[in-house]
């Protein structure tokens, strides 16, 4: 069982880590939506770069690894260069 101070700790940190790792995800599931319904469009585009802003402002914060981060990230890229040559 953890300590006191430990599970206070830990409770602070996900109040912190849960809302910055929502809006990433929230991000990258609508990115890849539109990357599925349009992959050319300007929108999609858009998507993607504030995905990627997330991504990279979680990493910045902690909330993400840093490898974690960019790992998502050139998966994105890789779906939306693999829909875009078909």
């Amino acid at each position: 069982m953890p300590s006191k101070k430990s599970l206070r700790t830990s409770k602070k940190n996900a109040n912190y880590n849960k809302p910055i790792a929502s809006t990433a995800k929230t991000l990258i599931r609508s990115a890849k939506e539109l990357i599925e319904k349009n992959p050319n469009s300007d929108a999609t585009k858009e998507k993607i770069k504030e995905a990627i802003s997330s991504l990279d402002k979680a990493s910045q914060k902690g909330v993400l690894h840093r490898n974690n981060a960019a790992r998502r990230k050139s998966r994105l890229i890789k779906k939306l260069s693999a829909v875009t040559k078909k």
